[in-house]
């Protein structure tokens, strides 16, 4: 996001396992750090709890289904949006307008002229920590941190995954979050949601 100013979003996508969201929320409160979370039609019908939990902060919408928009007509795209949309209002009483991501990033000008005309901005991301991939992808604690602090710049938003990999279980963005955390702040960074872009926008 454009600014001079040392912010950092912090972003979760929420569409398949919720085994690090109770440590992720614990971790924000305890260091008074805001976050954005995009969660799935299938995240909140499987763990409607958690999704009631993460929208104390400000929820997006990801999807029913987390398909690749990009081979799919225009009329399953804004089925997946609005499916999503009913089910993330009926469970958390929050509206996810106008927070948008695209499942795997996968995206053309022409499906963001779509999810543009279901009243959503599309939110992408400057890194990604990767620690989707798992201690079983070669990944860990330090590689997560350390990717984020490497793409350190004004304005970077971060994108991170609350659930757990499907084979080894690791959760590591939810285990490097207070690391990650203390590390950005001792560069002197500072965390804000994704509101702060809408905030600047025209």
């Amino acid at each position: 996001m454009p600014t001079d100013r040392k912010v950092v979003a912090l972003t979760f996508d929420a569409g398949a396992s919720n085994d690090g969201v109770a440590s992720i929320l614990a971790t924000l409160a305890d260091k008074g750090v805001p976050a954005t979370f995009f969660l799935t039609g299938d995240f909140v019908d499987a763990f409607p709890g958690s999704a009631r939990a993460m929208a104390k902060y400000p929820i997006g919408n990801h999807t029913y289904n987390h398909p690749d928009l990009t081979t799919v007509s225009d009329t399953r795209v804004r089925t997946e949006i609005n499916s999503a949309e009913s089910r993330i209002k009926a469970v958390t009483g929050q509206d996810p307008r106008p927070y948008f991501r695209f499942p795997f990033g996968a995206v053309t000008g022409h499906t963001i002229s779509v999810v543009n005309s279901e009243c959503y901005v599309p939110f992408r991301w400057t890194v990604d920590t990767l620690g989707w991939k798992g201690t079983s992808g070669g990944q860990s604690v330090g590689s997560v941190v350390d990717r984020v602090l490497d793409a350190a710049v004004p304005g970077e938003i971060v994108l991170m995954h609350v659930g757990a990999h499907p084979e080894d279980g690791s959760t590591l963005d939810a285990d490097a979050l207070p690391r990650l955390i203390d590390a950005l702040r001792a560069r002197g960074y500072g965390f804000v949601t994704l509101q702060a872009v809408l905030g600047s926008a025209p």
